[in-house]
């Protein structure tokens, strides 16, 4: 499998080159400072994976694989865990390793990489940080604000928005329910309703065909009723 490394530090190309030279299935063919270079580069070849930085001058690594056409498999290479939740909206991204990388957090990246080049099925394809991702990243006035998982209480959609209630603070979010919920751990949150996803444990009363989360009441479709009350522990 042909490789570049695009990184516009030298000790971290170097330390990329030394993790890929381990394995013979493997040949780095190109070793880049700038997105640009690299751009020019694969003009005129192909390449099957990008080991990639986020942060270059001038030219990041997200310029990078907006530019390109049919992009190869990428996996990113940052000291930066504040665009995990980004890298998540490309397919293209193979998983994401924050510097300072271990050989061991290197060769799980590798072996994902082979599974999905045999075509094993794989229950989290999601780039990984530290292999579990307990929160996500919104954009929010040019900010990315983390929130971690288990402080949502409720997300509901209002037309091309998104309300997300937290156990601290709510925020209005540019985006769709499905956006969202396919990012969400499915052992916590359940979509009830086409305008609501909850976070299960913080249910606290359930009748009829509503749930109580905070202050708040939650419709529950008739069709999620049953998924619900499959959660929950009854006695």
């Amino acid at each position: 499998m042909n490789c570049i490394i695009i990184d516009d530090e030298e000790m971290a190309r170097a330390i990329m080159a030394q993790f890929i030279a381990n394995y013979t299935d493997y040949k780095v063919i190109g070793n880049f400072p700038s997105a640009i270079d690299a751009i020019k580069f694969l003009n005129q070849n192909t390449v099957d994976l990008v080991f990639l930085d986020i942060h270059m001058p001038n030219f990041t690594g997200f310029d990078f694989i907006q530019t390109i056409k049919n992009p190869p498999h990428i996996i990113l290479v940052t000291s930066d865990r504040n665009f995990a939740f980004e890298a998540f909206e490309y397919e293209c991204i193979v998983d994401y390793l924050v510097k300072p990388i271990t050989e061991a957090r290197f060769l799980k990246a590798i072996h994902k990489l082979n599974s999905l080049k045999t075509e094993t099925p794989i229950i989290e394809t999601k780039p990984m940080v530290d292999d579990v991702v307990h929160d996500f990243y919104i954009n929010v006035d040019r900010r990315l604000i983390k929130i971690d998982f288990h402080t949502v209480n409720i997300i509901e959609a209002k037309g091309d928005y998104i309300h997300i209630k937290t156990e601290a603070k709510n925020y209005i979010v540019h985006s769709t329910l499905k956006k969202i919920e396919d990012k969400l751990p499915k052992d916590i949150f359940l979509k009830v309703h086409r305008s609501f996803i909850i976070n299960t444990s913080k249910i606290i009363d359930i009748e009829d065909n509503s749930v109580l989360i905070g202050k708040d009441v939650i419709p529950v479709s008739r069709s999620n009723r049953a998924e619900l009350l499959n959660r929950i522990n009854v006695l």
